[in-house]
């Protein structure tokens, strides 16, 4: 197949979208299938010309108010649609799209090339978090033109495929994430890494993930004093600053990727994650596959990834009493929090990369085969595409 990826972000920055790419691209690669991606471009030059066998095409990009290493793509449709036509793939991959996607979409349309659009990022919901509830109408409404112009959507979980068809969103398929379940592991566990971040002897309850307002890192003050626990955050983003201030107790490691996540990930006893916008949560599942329990929001993907009282717990969304509950039980409990750990290590060894990448490449095929969504068709609402 030849394929083109349209990026809403891409390397230099990493975030869930890229590891997803990077993945998807290490299988397209393996099996010999031609690849492009377009992306916006990165800051100084630091981003690469060629990542895992496929060319990158670079659009001009601004960085994003507050979140400078966050770029946008600026331009137009036309823009995106000479690349397409230039380029003829058979089809094309939106991933994560909203404002790069939304142009790739029209594109890829109006010249007849299917494609597949991942839903991987709940935009929406983060305008009442920046303060700007106003656009969320609005932006629901760009979400919507995006997936009703694709010839099939993916969703990650069920909350997400359920959340796009109650808005009327046709042509919407699971397709879950994979996990690195050799990087990720129980035999990366690291005493010397815990002594590093927890002198005393505390047990670990860490948190992965970027330092954003999305994230609700700061709902982990919560936990502030609870006996023998040290927090530690790993990760990096604009609000470091600010949490650092409001969790003076908490270790933070900065950002950690390759063999030093995967070793700090295991290092923990337990792992908190308390946003509440995710569609998937990666972390949760490379916390898992380390062997590690989770406490997480019940909101999102992680309702489908943590199992009530066997690999985690899950807590009402804003009742951070009632997360510091569920760390305190499996704190205080070493005999329960290991059968915990080994439950969730269990629960994630079939969700490998290669087999989802394997169902990934069979949707490809079904939108070949099936053609680009045709003008003049209505969604569930009655609106014409």
């Amino acid at each position: 197949m030849r394929i083109a990826i349209v990026a809403e972000s891409f390397l230099p920055l990493m975030n869930g979208v890229t590891h997803s790419i990077l993945r998807v691209l290490d299988h397209l690669q393996d099996r010999g299938h031609d690849v492009l991606v377009i992306a916006p471009s990165g800051n100084d030059g630091e981003a690469p010309a060629y990542v895992n066998g496929a060319e990158i095409h670079r659009l001009p990009a601004v960085p994003l108010a507050g979140y400078t290493n966050v770029r946008v793509a600026v331009g137009g449709v036309y823009r995106v649609k000479r690349i397409l036509a230039e380029y003829a793939p058979d089809v094309v991959h939106l991933a994560s799209p909203f404002v790069l996607g939304w142009r790739a979409a029209q594109a890829a349309h109006q010249l007849g090339i299917p494609t597949v659009a991942v839903y991987q990022t709940e935009v929406p919901g983060y305008a009442a978090r920046y303060g700007v509830p106003f656009l969320e109408n609005w932006a629901w409404s760009r979400v919507e033109n995006i997936h009703l112009l694709a010839t099939r959507t993916l969703a990650p979980s069920t909350f997400a495929l359920n959340q796009l068809r109650g808005r009327g969103i046709p042509r919407v398929r699971m397709w879950r994430r994979g996990v690195d379940t050799v990087r990720f592991s129980p035999d990366k566990r690291d005493d010397g890494w815990r002594a590093s971040v927890a002198p005393g002897g505390e047990r670990i309850i860490g948190y992965v993930g970027r330092l954003a307002v999305e994230k609700q890192v700061e709902d982990l003050a919560a936990l502030a004093g609870l006996p023998g626990t040290r927090l530690v955050v790993l990760g990096d983003g604009p609000q470091r600053a600010v949490l650092e201030e409001a969790l003076p107790d908490a270790a933070f490691t900065g950002f950690l990727g390759g063999e030093d996540l995967a070793r700090a990930v295991a290092s923990f006893d337990l792992f908190v994650h308390p946003g509440e916008f995710e569609t998937f949560c990666q972390t949760i599942q490379e916390a898992m596959a380390s062997g590690v329990p989770v406490v997480a929001t019940g909101r999102g993907g992680p309702l489908d990834l943590v199992e009530n009282s066997r690999t985690g717990w899950l807590y009402e969304p804003g009742d951070l009493a009632g997360m510091r509950g569920r760390v305190q039980d499996l704190m205080g409990d070493d005999a329960k929090r290991r059968a915990f750990a080994a439950a969730a290590h269990a629960s994630v060894q079939d969700r490998t990369w290669p087999a989802l990448c394997r169902e990934l490449v069979r949707h490809y095929a079904d939108v070949i085969a099936s053609g680009p969504v045709r003008t003049g068709t209505t969604n569930a609402k009655g609106a014409r595409l």
